[in-house]
């Protein structure tokens, strides 16, 4: 089984990672498609987007840094 097309990487107390994560949550719902949260500060693999959170990934793609727009995901997740 494929793991979540939707990768959105975080840091607590963020409040543009609770927006960002509310929206992909809804969007995720909406279409069907599997959705990780990953916490930058308990994973030292993800320290190179320490300075940019929340970074989306589609597919392993990054698609935003600090700001998720409802349209780009869907077209992303659409294609």
């Amino acid at each position: 089984m494929p793991g979540p097309r939707v990768t959105i990487v975080v840091r607590d107390g963020c409040h543009l990672c609770d927006d960002a994560v509310a929206l992909a949550r809804r969007v995720c719902a909406d279409l069907g498609a599997g959705l990780a949260v990953r916490d930058v500060d308990a994973d030292p693999a993800l320290a190179q987007h320490a300075d940019h959170v929340p970074v989306t990934f589609v597919d392993d793609r990054r698609l935003a840094i600090w700001f998720l727009d409802e349209q780009q995901l869907r077209a992303a997740l659409a294609g």
